[in-house]
């Protein structure tokens, strides 16, 4: 998932962007409010985690602004301020969640991959598309019960495909999504990548499960 950390903290900020990486997300850090709202303006998002007490622009401000501009990505607000009246304010500002520092790092991403799913309309933690049973809360892939030694990004590739399954899904938001969209146009890093999926989860014989059309993208076949 392509995410925007916005923290002061160096430290933490640090600490964040090497565990979200880990994760197989591709973490943007902004140090302030006003880089924040740069960030935005210049690339999409799928999510923010925010911290509220920032120089500059406070994150409240930044939110407000976000959902002035109909910028819908998800917003994660962390904060050492844990009032109710802090949460109510936040949630009427636009904001879709809350963690309250100090936290763990495993709810942190238990909560990016909770509105991850609720940004694809997919509730259930399991993925199931045709032979294909997907985890995302364990992060693990199994086909016809058999389980898949899936790399990081190999398993980040199959999430995305698998929740927009029956749907192409283009060069540009697969760059976007894995690598931050930051690739020479000529790269084939993309067609390397859907390469090494098929090789995992194509059974032996079998047509493919990934569709590729020229000019749309790649598709997960939701029909096994």
């Amino acid at each position: 998932m392509k995410l925007l950390l916005v923290e002061d903290s160096r430290r933490l900020a640090r600490s964040l962007t090497a565990g979200l990486k880990r994760a197989g997300h591709c973490p943007e850090v902004a140090a302030d409010g006003e880089a924040a709202l740069a960030a935005l303006a210049n690339a999409r998002f799928e999510l923010v985690i925010l911290d509220l007490m920032l120089p500059r622009l406070d994150g409240m401000t930044v939110l407000r602004r976000m959902r002035a501009r109909e910028d819908d990505s998800h917003v994660l607000i962390l904060t050492a301020r844990d009032r109710v009246t802090d949460r109510i304010e936040g949630l009427n500002a636009g904001a879709d969640d809350f963690l309250a520092k100090p936290f763990d790092f495993d709810e942190l991403l238990a909560r990016i991959q909770a509105l991850g799913r609720r940004r694809s309309g997919h509730k259930n933690p399991h993925l199931r598309v045709g032979e294909l049973d997907i985890d995302t809360s364990a992060r693990r892939v199994s086909r016809d019960g058999a389980f898949l030694d899936l790399r990081q990004r190999e398993y980040a590739l199959l999430e995305l495909l698998a929740s927009r399954a029956g749907r192409f899904v283009s060069r540009e938001e697969i760059e976007a999504h894995l690598y931050d969209g930051r690739l020479d146009p000529t790269s084939n890093v993309v067609q390397a990548a859907v390469y090494a999926l098929r090789r995992q989860i194509d059974a032996s014989g079998a047509p493919s499960l990934i569709d590729t059309r020229r000019g749309l993208g790649y598709l997960l076949r939701s029909n096994g």
